[in-house]
């Protein structure tokens, strides 16, 4: 088995409002598309022979000739119940959910008053700030100093299925954060909350900033992924970024810690020249959602496109005879759009490598597809979900 595969996930890089968008009041979101307009001198040359522009056409229903393209090129519509970051990924590695997740209203105070006591009791706090929904950036800012001087660390939560805590790294300690999430994690499990996310900071008021200290605290996939089975053969996993807690560890073999998409870009090129056949390597590059797409950073967002479309020629030469990577992404964050949160949109699905001809993919129902075409090039049985599609290599 000389094949490998890649996928590379773009975090947030929606390509317009998906069918069902307007049940998550989405309606007209757009990230990529809203960008460009934004960005007038916006260029993405090795995206564009992917097909990018083309299928970000074919998604919001305005067709462009894509002669020349050299790969193959569509876009996929999420079938799981959610717009957030598992959601997105166990879906493409074939685990889509269908179940509701339990959410937090968006309101003060957000959490149940017995779950604030029991993690106040069980964690030996002196209380809790925030509860509420939030921005992270915006309430470090706005209660790290009482932070600092309470020993409170800051719980807050968003559109997503999430329970959040920030804490200062040196003031409050960040093995006590980790040990604090942990408890939470428990703790949320009877409300079907999907991720705790530790976000650790440093720094001074006035001058506060998040740390690649980040962990995340997910539950479990729901069935066994393309990893799992992946992993169940024998074959080598590479997670790169925070897939490992995403997955929450199941089948991600060698975990690859990077903070922000310089360092994901390296790490995925070393995985490139050293992973063996038959493997899979999985990245998650998190500043256009994290930097750029929470916090409504169009030019931001704009310049960390052209940074990975100047990456990507080093990535193509590195790839071997038999290769395939799959560019897309989890969800939409339209830095355009009101509030912070994600944005239901279709994504990308970029396929290319050594071999591979350019055509149109146009629609795929369910990011399950993606694992689906891997799992077939690694020569592995057939996942639950999803439908390959033809790589034209017989």
């Amino acid at each position: 088995m000389d094949r490998r595969g890649f996928i590379l996930v773009m975090d947030s890089f929606g390509l317009g409002g998906a069918p069902d968008a307007d049940a998550f009041g989405d309606t007209g979101a757009d990230t990529f598309g809203h960008i460009f307009a934004a960005t007038p001198d916006l260029r993405l040359p090795a995206l564009e022979r992917l097909g990018l522009h083309a299928a970000h056409g074919d998604s919001i229903g305005r067709p462009l000739a894509a002669d020349g393209a050299e790969g193959i090129f569509g876009f996929a519509t999420e079938a799981s119940r959610g717009k957030d970051t598992p959601s997105g990924h166990w879906e493409m590695a074939g685990a889509p959910v269908a179940f509701d997740w339990g959410y937090f209203p968006d309101q003060t105070p957000s959490f149940p008053p017995e779950l604030v006591a029991a993690l106040i009791r069980e964690a030996g706090l002196p209380g809790i700030l925030g509860n509420c929904h939030a921005s992270g950036t915006e309430i470090i800012e706005r209660l790290g100093t009482e932070h600092i001087a309470t020993g409170r660390p800051i719980c807050y939560t968003s559109a997503d299925s999430v329970f959040q805590i920030a804490a200062h790294e040196d003031h409050f300690g960040l093995e006590r954060l980790y040990a604090v999430c942990r408890i939470a994690r428990r703790l949320v499990d009877p409300y079907n909350i999907g991720r705790i996310i530790a976000r650790p900071f440093v720094g001074t008021p006035g001058s506060f900033r998040r740390t690649g200290n980040r962990k995340d605290l997910a539950v479990m996939p729901p069935e066994p992924t393309l990893l799992d089975r992946l992993t169940e053969v024998g074959r080598a996993v590479r997670s790169i970024g925070k897939i490992g807690d995403i997955f929450a560890h199941s089948g991600t073999g060698e975990e690859i810690k990077a903070d922000g998409n310089a360092a994901l870009m390296q790490a995925t090129l070393e995985a490139a020249a050293a992973t063996p056949a038959g493997s899979l390597t999985l990245t998650n590059f998190v500043d256009f959602d994290t930097l750029y797409g929470h916090r409504r950073d169009v030019a931001g967002y704009a310049a960390a496109l052209e940074t990975f479309d100047a990456w990507l020629p080093r990535f193509r030469a590195m790839m071997r005879p038999g290769d395939v990577a799959i560019i897309t992404a989890d969800h939409g964050c339209d830095p355009t759009w009101r509030g912070s949160d994600h944005t239901r949109e279709n994504v990308p699905v970029l396929a290319f490598g050594p071999g591979i001809a350019g055509r149109r993919l146009g629609r795929r129902d369910g990011f399950a597809d993606i694992g689906q075409t891997l799992a077939a090039h690694l020569g592995i049985a057939p996942l639950a979900h999803g439908k390959a599609f033809d790589l034209g290599r017989g």
